[in-house]
């Protein structure tokens, strides 16, 4: 089949309220034209033509990877009107798919039977819904034959208990658009040119018309307001978790999980509430994510934990590993095999060798640490000078003291310890003991005066 698919996207949406053109609001992350996009893709078209009516430099600069056949529309006068500026594009031989730009739940195969279906005349898509209140609904003929839409504006008292709506998106060959199109009128009450009225001219003229229903009619659903979107974000996060679910991977409560990006994932995985993930992500097998994580491009190696309130971006953690509660991993970070990162410790751009322990409190920037090395309560790696950013070494087997501070760039070998309460701002070499403190001094009496002033 030789399909050019045509994508409506014109359209601030104004009851959106918002600045932002009505299908780059985002699901799941992306804007929902991105959504529409890899959906479109998967049906291989010859071209895809998309229509806007404003913010055309816009679109173009967001989706400038795509090879897109940008359509300006200079007035909005309807969707009939609409897929007449995209028409002189295509192929007289081709077969035309009419999608729509904030309808993202749809799946590529209800667009595929859509095309199939409209080879020799007209397909659509249609879907029963529990709520038709201002959609357009299907009339059939007493044979059950599609033979006219009805916009809820125009419908009457009888039509209003139909619950079959029609999805918008419809499938013809170029031709049979060509000929047709120019033929509808504004007589209504919008006063512009409905793309469904080419129903009752199919009809007419004696073509046929075939509606499918979608399986699930949350599939069309489609977006324009904010509440709207609210509610295709939450069937597109269902369908996430459903998928990671089936891939073996227990979710406490589906309702209260975002995945935001593409998860591989081993088995017996668990997710608590709250979990999101964005961008890339790998589980291997018995990972546990606590409840209020954020994981954004990570990598985390079998049986390790997350704790609950965690945040890790941009890093590699290692096999059995525990992080958190509270803990904050940033980019640049890899964490070997056995490493326990501790409540309130933030590491970024370091790495942290096989064994390393940090429980409490700890800052380690630009660092590197060898195996087995303790990090106490409150140790910090100094490593910005108000204007370059300097590494710390530490190597294998160190204990470094509550309350330290490391002065960077500064190495400290291996073997080596580090007491508590010291700023250390020369190397230390292995199995050397440093201490670093003022005399402790004694005013006798002091505390007394202390208090009274």
């Amino acid at each position: 089949m030789h399909l050019e698919v045509i994508v409506l996207a014109a359209g601030q949406g104004t009851r959106m309220k918002s600045r932002i053109p009505k299908v780059l609001h985002t699901v799941a992350g992306q804007p929902m034209l991105t959504r529409v996009f890899e959906t479109v893709r998967a049906l291989k078209p010859e071209r895809t033509h998309v229509v806007i009516s404003e913010n055309g430099d816009r679109f173009q600069s967001i989706f400038s990877e795509l090879d897109v056949n940008w359509v300006h529309q200079s007035e909005q006068l309807g969707t009939g009107h609409a897929v007449l500026q995209a028409l002189p594009d295509l192929d007289s031989e081709a077969q035309a798919l009419v999608v729509y730009g904030d309808c993202p739940l749809v799946k590529p195969s209800t667009l595929k039977r859509c095309a199939v279906e409209g080879q020799d005349g007209v397909g659509l898509i249609s879907a029963v819904v529990p709520e038709p209140y201002g959609l357009g609904r299907i009339i059939r003929n007493p044979s059950g034959n599609v033979e006219a839409i009805i916009e809820q504006t125009d419908i009457s008292p009888e039509q209003c208990e139909i619950k079959e709506i029609n999805s918008g998106i419809l499938s013809a060959p170029v031709g049979f658009l060509r000929e047709h199109l120019p033929r509808l009128t504004d007589n209504n009450a919008q006063g512009e040119i409905y793309l469904t009225d080419l129903v009752a001219e199919a009809v007419s003229n004696g073509v046929q018309v075939n509606a499918i229903q979608a399986i699930d009619y949350q599939e069309v659903l489609g977006v324009n307001d904010r509440l709207q979107l609210a509610q295709v974000e939450r069937v597109f996060q269902q369908r996430q978790a459903e998928n990671l679910m089936k891939q073996g991977v227990s979710i406490a409560d589906p309702s209260r999980f975002d995945c935001r990006g593409t998860v591989k994932t081993g088995i017996d995985c668990t997710m608590d509430i709250n979990v999101i993930l964005e961008g890339d992500i790998e589980l291997g097998d018995n990972v546990r994510i606590g409840s209020n994580c954020i994981l954004r491009n990570v990598q985390i190696a079998s049986d390790t934990i997350i704790k609950e309130n965690t945040v890790i971006e941009e890093a590699k953690i290692g096999r059995a590993c525990s992080i958190g509660p509270f803990a904050r991993i940033r980019p640049g970070t890899t964490l070997d095999d056995k490493v326990g990162i501790g409540n309130f410790v933030e590491v970024k751009n370091s790495q942290l060798a096989s064994g390393v322990k940090a429980a409490h409190l700890a800052y380690l920037g630009d660092a590197e640490i060898g195996t087995d090395t303790n990090i106490g309560a409150g140790a910090i790696t100094c490593n910005y000078d108000g204007k370059n950013k300097h590494r710390t070494t530490i190597g294998d087997n160190v204990f470094i003291g509550s309350n330290t501070s490391l002065i960077a760039p500064i190495t400290i070998e291996s073997g080596s310890a580090v007491a508590a309460g010291s700023s250390i701002t020369r190397n230390v070499n292995a199995d050397e003991l440093v201490i670093e403190r003022a005399d402790q001094r004694i005013v006798k009496g002091g505390g007394t005066r202390f208090r009274r002033r």
